[in-house]
């Protein structure tokens, strides 16, 4: 069966591939996407068939979306990818070159600065990768020829199209060209991988020059981050998540559901899983369980897990968060003795 479902989804990205329109202006789809960006948000009909007709097909991005590494990746091997001594190097250098705009940003939004470092670190490598794509054909590719065979891939479908409208509006708004702007497979921008309605809603000029640039300005992508952890719920100097025991079989109600929280510690210690660290029981958590390479690690989620989760909705994505912001804080702790 699912070697059945893989077939039928080559054969989809491979028509996609194939039926995809060489200018966007001309797709099916486009005509009331343009009669939408008119009417609603007041622009040119000229301008935005003008935009649509200059972006082009990326076979290679509806692949990319169709195995993202957070599926594909068992833990151990998706882990070793984003937490190595190089990447806890840079971690540390982008600590200690930017250690006056982190304390700021911890006293004026409350997020930990190991967890902005991690979420720089783990997204863009300091900003030495924020991806070759152009936003304008990731966006135009998922939102007109990322067809699809499941709801929930639709709905992805759907999102994009919206991606692509707050794409148009940020140009406007910031005086951008939105044929220039570059970023990953899925649109996403800047050192902190903001997508267009991410980018509109929480990025900050937090360097005062009047524009948040967080495609090169290294403040701007710190203040942006904090902003958006905050506005989502961060709570300040709050766990993150701890390592479970367990004793004998557990339930599994609510294993890797990336939600908010609603099981207390007392009624997941009656399920089997025994946290290591003390919390409060009526604390609320949700219980993960992840492929190690001897044998399955079990880790409780708490309230600023999910928050990170908010960023990406894959567990592994926001555990490799947390542990890479531990071994950052921990190894700058030891080297600048301010334990």
């Amino acid at each position: 069966m699912k070697r059945l479902t893989r077939i039928l989804l080559i054969a989809c990205i491979s028509l996609c591939a194939a039926t995809s329109f060489a200018d966007y202006s001309e797709h099916p789809e486009a005509a009331a996407f343009v009669d939408t960006m008119v009417s609603k948000h007041n622009f040119e009909r000229a301008e935005i068939i003008g935009w649509l007709s200059y972006a082009k097909h990326q076979s290679s991005i509806v692949k990319a979306m169709s195995r993202p590494a957070e599926k594909v990746k068992p833990w151990f091997e998706y882990r070793k990818h984003f937490i190595s001594e190089l990447r806890i190097d840079r971690g540390l250098q982008f600590w200690r070159e930017n250690q006056q705009t982190l304390e700021r940003a911890e006293l004026e939004f409350g997020v930990d600065p190991a967890i902005i470092v991690s979420i720089i670190g783990v997204e863009t490598n300091y900003g030495r990768n924020t991806g070759s794509y152009k936003v304008i054909d990731a966006l135009t590719t998922l939102a007109f020829d990322y067809y699809t065979y499941t709801e929930k891939r639709e709905s992805r479908k759907k999102f994009f199209t919206t991606q692509l409208e707050h794409l148009f509006l940020l140009a406007r708004e910031q005086n951008q060209d939105p044929l220039e702007l570059k970023g990953s497979y899925a649109g996403a921008m800047g050192w902190g991988q903001f997508m267009p309605n991410s980018y509109r809603n929480y990025a900050v000029d937090f360097d005062g020059d009047e524009f948040a640039d967080i495609w090169s300005n290294p403040t701007d992508a710190i203040g942006s981050v904090a902003n958006y952890f905050t506005k989502h719920g961060w709570k300040k100097d709050q766990p993150v998540a701890t390592r479970a025991h367990i004793s004998g079989s557990v339930s599994e109600e609510g294993l890797n559901k990336m939600k908010r929280p609603t099981m207390t510690i007392a009624e997941l210690e009656a399920m089997g899983y025994d946290p290591v660290e003390n919390f409060a029981r009526d604390s609320t958590a949700f219980p993960m369980r992840f492929t190690a390479k001897y044998g399955e690690e079990y880790w409780l989620g708490l309230h600023n897990f999910y928050v990170i989760g908010r960023y990406n909705p894959r567990t592994k994505y926001a555990m490799a968060v947390h542990q890479l912001s531990e071994i950052i804080r921990t190894r700058r702790c030891v080297a600048t003795q301010t334990c």
